[in-house]
């Protein structure tokens, strides 16, 4: 198995529960959430029973249904069916799945409150009305996100172990990397953006160093998530449709906002919202809204109308972006990575900074100022976020964080916005291909060190 932060989660759920929740995984199908749950069983209990609700037979389903008054009697029937010994507190039962059978989702309540064994259930689309008819959501039930892996695990994945301490180090010292480690980690980002952090594509990479055989498990990838649209979205699957195939040609725009005038005439936000939120909660996409006030409380100044839409993994998104041929080709890829090839690099840039914030669990906002209103200027900053500040006895603040692709570029946006809100803007970062540099409270961050913010 590749080496998961999320590993170190789910220990800390176990140490801090003690069997009172169920522990939730939720993410994107193919993210890799079930070898999770079972590499933890098998180093942290004696034994576990997993549950495939997708595959289970209805004898597995009918033993639910025909015993949830009768703990006693379901667990003895499931132990006998699957061959293994049950061990209180010391045994695992993973739902897999667990969307395709809410019934065994609505009895988390009372098997929590048994108390004999623990619970991890997996699954996404658990919003959706058809995944949670006729059952009231358990109290109980702690939800945890898995996300692709990130730049840190890549570089797990490479055995380059050694400089995963380096750039963290570098971070913290506040310090830049000497120029060889520099353009080394760069050269291994980009490799990154290319191949992606979906489990199964980054092992076929890691298994050759190629490319195309990673190419090869995206596209599955994008064909399970288009048959999962007609499967779950029904009614509307065509919007859903029309929004993911659109979600390179709108990135690779200047303003990434995502405009619905290319799906329809006079299509309006109302209209489309269930569709983004479908795309949203499966985890495919990552939307970021506008927040156009910026204070600590983001949210509170958020405008649904106003969306960008960035694939929740950059590698599948380098995939749609080259998938005009039903292979593409390992040549194709490294001209990509040398630059020789006409790809929009600020497209699959922002879209990896923005998989680097979800990842370290921030929701996601950018600054629009339309420039409409009298003696007012235009100006967009790509992402909004909270942090710390030092300069304000550690309070937190916003800080504005520009992606640039290239290694010239101008500060005029974070100047203006600073002097705008002077009293609420803490430190600003423009995260581009340059070495880490600090001068008062802007920090120049390399894109190798986004997931450390």
């Amino acid at each position: 198995m590749l080496k998961r932060k999320a590993l170190a989660n789910l220990k800390q759920w176990k140490q801090h529960s003690k069997g009172k929740t169920a522990l939730l995984i939720e993410g994107a199908r193919r993210v890799g959430k079930t070898t999770l749950a079972k590499t933890f069983a098998e180093q942290a209990y004696k034994s576990y029973i997993e549950i495939n609700f997708d595959q289970a037979s209805n004898e597995i389903k009918t033993l639910f249904l025909e015993n949830a008054s009768d703990l006693d009697r379901l667990f003895q029937y499931l132990s006998v069916y699957y061959n293994v010994s049950l061990y209180p507190r010391d045994t695992l039962f993973i739902f897999d799945e667990i969307q395709q059978f809410p019934f065994a989702r609505g009895l988390l309540k009372h098997f929590v409150a048994d108390g004999r064994y623990d619970f991890i259930e997996t699954g996404s689309l658990l919003s959706i009305k058809q995944n949670v008819q006729d059952i009231v959501i358990p109290s109980e039930e702690e939800p945890f996100r898995l996300n692709p892996l990130d730049f840190e695990e890549f570089l797990w994945a490479l055995n380059e172990d050694l400089l995963v301490k380096a750039i963290r180090q570098s971070f913290e010292d506040n310090c830049p990397l000497p120029d060889a480690l520099h353009r080394k980690a760069y050269k291994l980002f980009k490799e990154y953006m290319l191949v992606g952090g979906m489990p199964k594509p980054l092992q076929a990479f890691v298994a050759q160093n190629d490319f195309q055989k990673a190419d090869r498990e995206k596209r599955l990838i994008l064909n399970l998530y288009r048959n999962d649209i007609g499967r779950f979205a029904a009614g509307y699957e065509h919007k859903v449709i029309s929004i993911f195939d659109q979600i390179p040609a709108q990135l690779s725009k200047h303003e990434k906002r995502f405009r619905l005038s290319s799906l329809e005439k006079n299509a309006r936000m109302r209209s489309y919202e269930e569709a983004f939120f479908w795309l949203g909660d499966s985890f495919v996409a990552n939307l970021c809204y506008a927040s156009n006030d910026p204070n600590v409380g983001l949210s509170l100044n958020l405008e649904n109308s106003a969306v960008k839409c960035y694939m929740a993994d950059t590698g599948l998104l380098t995939t749609m972006v080259l998938a005009d041929e039903e292979n593409t080709q390992n040549d194709i890829y490294k001209s990509v990575l040398l630059g020789d090839v006409g790809i929009n690099q600020g497209m699959l840039t922002e879209n990896a900074v923005s998989q680097a914030l979800v990842a370290n669990g921030k929701k996601l906002f950018f600054y629009n100022q339309s420039g409409r209103e009298e003696g007012q200027e235009r100006l967009e900053i790509d992402f909004l976020i909270r942090t710390h500040y030092a300069n304000a006895s550690d309070k937190p603040r916003i800080s504005p964080v520009e992606v640039k692709s290239q290694r010239q570029f101008g500060t005029a946006s974070l100047e203006k916005l600073k002097k705008a809100y002077s009293k609420r803007i803490g430190t600003q970062y423009i995260v581009s291909p340059k070495p880490l540099k600090k001068e008062g409270d802007l920090v120049q961050l390399p894109l190798y060190m986004v997931h450390l913010l």
